[in-house]
């Protein structure tokens, strides 16, 4: 998970966060609201001015990569579809930062944007279910083994 900015915006925007609140930019899908609703905790541990109600303002917004789900991604416009809006957004002061999962974030970045932090990763490790053993090395040979994408 990153937080994605203009260069100083989220210093600024916290100094000043007595006049206007701290606009984050997030997707609406439940992984982007977990990361947007822990970025806001973990801003209003580090700054005291941001733990007033209402100093932090989530937008929640729907982005292209949202919208098209009958085509596959590398036909309509690879992982930029789920930042896009987040990024004309960004760039044109209706936030102030913007959440994204690197999983989303594309390689090149539009110009005025930055990656000035990553926060702390969650435990990678999957979980084994399986109707008959208790763990991988009491499957039987020839079993099929499946995971889900990630949400």
């Amino acid at each position: 998970m990153i937080i994605r900015t203009l260069a100083v915006a989220a210093s600024a925007a916290a100094m000043s966060a007595t006049t206007k609140p701290l606009r984050i930019g997030t997707r609406g899908s439940p992984l982007a609201l977990a990361q947007a609703y822990m970025t806001r905790e973990l801003l209003m541990e580090s700054f005291d001015e941001l733990k007033a109600e209402g100093a932090i303002e989530l937008c929640i917004m729907k982005t292209q990569g949202d919208m098209i789900l009958d085509k596959a991604l590398s036909e309509i416009g690879g992982k930029g579809l789920f930042t896009k809006e987040l990024d004309v957004a960004l760039l044109g002061d209706e936030v102030d930062i913007c959440v994204h999962s690197m999983k989303d974030v594309p390689t090149w970045l539009p110009a005025g944007t930055v990656l000035p932090c990553m926060l702390e990763r969650e435990d990678t490790r999957d979980v084994f279910i399986s109707p008959s053993a208790s763990g991988l090395a009491g499957l039987k040979d020839g079993s099929v083994i499946g995971s889900p994408p990630p949400p």
